[in-house]
Parts: C-alpha cells; structure tokens; sequence
C-alpha cells in the first residue's frame, strides 16, 4: 500500500458494496484492502471483480493493520455490534445509514469512539450534492430569510421481489419499511438544511407490497423548531417511480432540487451567481427511484475522501454521527406517531416502545 493512501475495508458485499468499492478504486486517496462477508460465494465473486483479500469474518479483516478504516455494509440492525467490533480493534469507521437502529446504540458508538480518539462518519451522501450545498450556503447567509416550509416528496417503486431478495429486507424492526431504508436521506436533508424537528404526526401505510408486514408508504406532517412546517412523503409504492424532490420555502425565496438537479432557484434579489446555480446537477445521473443500484457513486467517493481528510487533520467527518442522530431521532418519532396515531414532541422518549 503506497504511503499517501488509506487503506479501507469493506464489511458485507451485498447491494451497495459495489459504490463504495468504485470509490476507493477511483480516488488517489484510498485503496481497497478487503472486504468480508459469510457467504463465501458472494465474497469469491466481489473479490474477483474488485481484485482485493475476501475475509470470511470481521474480526479476520480486522486483524489485518493495513486496514486503517472500515465500512459497515451490513443490514441496518447489524451496524450496532461491528461498528462497536471495529472500535475495540483501533478502526475509524464508516456507516452506512441509518448508524444503528436504535438512539441508545448510536449514542454508545459515538462514546466510544471518543474515548477510542477514532473518528465515526455516516454514509448520507445526498448532502454533498451541489444543489443541496448551494441551498445551505443560502440558508445560512439568510438569503431567505424566515424558512416557511422545508418538504420532501420521494415517490419510488420497489417490485415485490426486492423485499425478499435479503431475509432483513422485509423486516421492520431491521429497518426496511420506507421510512429508514429509503426515504432516510430525503429526511435527513430537510434536517441538514432547516433544523432540529419539534414534533411530528406521521401516518404509514403498506399500499402495493402485501406479502410484507412493513410500511411501503409514510406521510408526515412536521414542525420545526425554526417555527417552519413541512411535509414528508415517501413511498415504493408508486409506479414506475419518479424523482425526488426536496423543496425549502423562505419569505424572500424558493429553491427545489429534483432528482440532483436544481429545478427551481427564486430569490427577490436575484444576484450575478444566480444563472450558474440553477445549471447545477444533471438530470441524467440517477437517484435510485426506480431501482435499488440506479445511481452513481461520485457522492460515495466525496464522503469517502471526506473521511481521510478528517482522520489526517483531527476534524469531524462532513457527517458526523451526532449530526445522523437527529435524522434517526425523526424517523423513530414517525414510527411513534404512526403507532399511536398522534403527534410525537421531540425529543423522543422509550423508543423501546416503538417496536
């Protein structure tokens, strides 16, 4: 391994292992050292494509010192034990969102990897999107003004057959109704742009998937602590599955990104770097709304380099897992609300409960 790169492991190959490992191979930062998994026929058949050492366990990779930092690929209920696996053995780490299933088990990691002087980042890679960006530089410097309504409407289609193409795929409590496995980003952008959530009714619904008990569709109605409101629609349901769209609302002005592409830029004083903000993104690269791998790995790779950079220089991650929590924090608040059928103030209490 040259000195200037980082060496990375892969922990699981299954769906999205493929973006991670095209990151590491494209940037001059990384190298892929390996990957592990217990299917040792999927393992044989990454490392093949990728040309990296396949290990039949976590702790085998771990023992191995190249590997400076891994990324947890498993299913979303499985990132509690490897990530706290990782951190025993002196490994930063990168999660796959959400970074747990539960606020207690976030908030465990996020000690000890404090105590441990590691660095944890969360894979929510839409928030480096260059519209995004634009639009949190614009929050931020106030352009504006008051935000009235920050929303986000994502509805995708998921053929039946992608719920049981994993066991954990069609289970809830892993974290596979719409809510946290698809819909996670989009919430966490309109938490990334305008703010912590005060309180939230959420109402979900299984509309096209009956062999699976988990919700295919959430409407929420929210209330932020800025004093905005919005809206989170979210749905597999919807044939064949449009673009998302996530819109913020100001008195002085509006901006929606569909897909990755800014669609809508308006502002009551337009300014000279107006035109080229509105060309940013491309309607061609996709966003997974009509197929779970229709999208492509740049965002993966600006995280990915991200994380070197935070390690080399002592800083937090670009998303670092205090921030993850509070999108977490939202989406369990939802699952409450939708159970009790009545609006949930954060923050959340007993999320035991909510299963």
């Amino acid at each position: 391994m040259s000195d200037s790169k980082m060496g990375f492991g892969l922990l699981g190959v299954g769906l999205i292992a493929p973006f991670h490992a095209k990151s590491l191979q494209a940037s001059e930062k990384t190298e892929l050292i390996g990957v592990a998994d217990t299917n040792a026929e999927r393992l044989a058949k990454f490392t093949g494509e990728y040309g990296c050492a396949g290990y039949a366990s976590l702790d085998e990779m771990l023992a191995n010192p190249k590997v400076q930092v891994v990324n947890v690929l498993t299913p979303n209920h499985l990132h509690y034990d490897a990530v706290m696996l990782c951190i025993k053995a002196g490994k930063h780490v990168l999660i796959e969102k959400p970074p747990a299933m539960s606020l207690k088990e976030v908030d465990a990691m996020d000690a000890a990897a404090k105590a441990a002087g590691l660095k944890i980042g969360v894979v929510l890679q839409c928030r480096v999107r260059k519209p995004i960006q634009a639009i949190k530089s614009a929050i931020t410097t106030g352009r504006f003004g008051k935000i009235l309504h920050a929303d986000t409407y994502m509805k995708w289609f998921r053929a039946e057959e992608y719920y049981f193409s994993d066991p954990w795929r069609s289970s809830r409590r892993s974290g596979a109704g719409v809510t946290i496995q698809h819909a996670l980003h989009y919430i966490d952008l309109l938490q990334y742009l305008n703010g912590p959530v005060k309180k939230v009714y959420a109402r979900m619904n299984n509309l096209a998937h009956p062999k699976v008990d988990l919700e295919d569709t959430l409407l929420a109605m929210v209330d932020y602590e800025n004093g905005a409101q919005g809206i989170v629609e979210a749905s597999t349901a919807l044939w064949p599955g449009t673009d998302i769209r996530v819109e913020i609302n100001g008195e002085n002005g509006t901006a929606i990104m569909t897909g990755e592409k800014m669609h809508t830029w308006k502002f009551r004083d337009e300014r000279p770097e107006d035109e080229e903000i509105r060309q940013l993104g491309s309607a061609s690269v996709g966003t997974a709304a009509s197929g779970p791998a229709d999208f492509g790995f740049i965002d993966h790779m600006v995280l990915i380099e991200d994380m070197v950079d935070a390690i080399r220089t002592n800083r937090e991650p670009v998303v670092p897992l205090s921030s993850a929590r509070l999108t977490l924090e939202w989406a369990l608040s939802m699952y409450k609300s939708a159970k009790e059928q009545s609006t949930v103030i954060l923050p959340l209490t007993n999320e035991e409960e909510i299963w």
